[in-house]
């Protein structure tokens, strides 16, 4: 069966593409085909090809289907600062039809498993009232959630999946990326976070010492996904 998510944080910095190149390294392993998408980037390095973002090209290499940087990445911003802006000053127009028709070419290619991954939070600008969330929801993509596990996360987490919910998208399932293992109470809002979120936990990502694809996958469990 195919299946296509799209992937949304907390925040900024908080593990997304961390958690989806797992995700996609766990499907590659059990023998699904995988393709993924990154509509808008900022912070970008200029290189002979053309800007590339890490996290872009990250989730490429987790990609088994045949894809250009171009089709993960169709719009990339050298400043690493908030799309709309970086848009704003390059020049750019930062529509949702801009960033749909793209995304909609990788979910035709129909990979077995297939992840859209936002930038930043759920309500990330674009152009005039347009968010990021508007994307997700003409894509109609049921959402995973990245919860940066830190100091104040279960407002954000909450807050989010409210957010989700109200735009009418199905919450597919979250997991807890653990930034601060220092934090205080850690089983404690892991527990609340658990209880209080309407979805599965897919997982709970430690802080690893060397972060791979691989290392994160062995913390997921792809198939609590419907």
């Amino acid at each position: 069966m195919r299946s296509a998510y799209f992937i949304t944080g907390t925040d900024t910095d908080v593990g997304k593409t961390t958690v989806a190149t797992g995700l996609l390294y766990a499907a590659r392993s059990a023998g699904l085909s995988t393709a993924a998408g990154k509509p808008v980037a900022s912070g970008c390095d200029v290189t002979p090809k053309g800007l590339r973002n890490a996290d872009a090209l990250a989730l490429l290499a987790e990609c088994s289907v045949p894809l250009t940087y171009a089709q993960v990445n169709p719009v990339a911003f050298e400043p690493a600062i908030a799309p709309h802006l970086a848009a704003r000053e390059a020049g750019v127009t930062l529509t949702v039809q801009s960033l749909l028709t793209p995304m909609q070419q990788i979910l035709e290619m129909q990979a077995d498993f297939t992840l859209i991954e936002g930038a930043g939070g759920w309500r990330v600008p674009l152009a005039d009232q347009d968010n990021l969330s508007d994307l997700a929801m003409a894509l109609d993509l049921p959402v995973i959630l990245v919860v940066g596990v830190r100091l104040g996360c279960i407002s954000h987490a909450l807050l989010t999946a409210e957010a989700i919910a109200q735009d009418g998208l199905q919450l597919a399932g979250w997991v807890a990326n653990i930034i601060d293992a220092k934090t205080s109470r850690l089983e404690e809002n892991l527990a609340t976070l658990a209880e209080r979120i309407p979805a599965p936990c897919l997982g709970r990502v430690p802080k690893l010492k060397v972060v791979t694809a691989e290392a994160v996958a062995e913390h997921l469990q792809l198939d609590l996904l419907d």
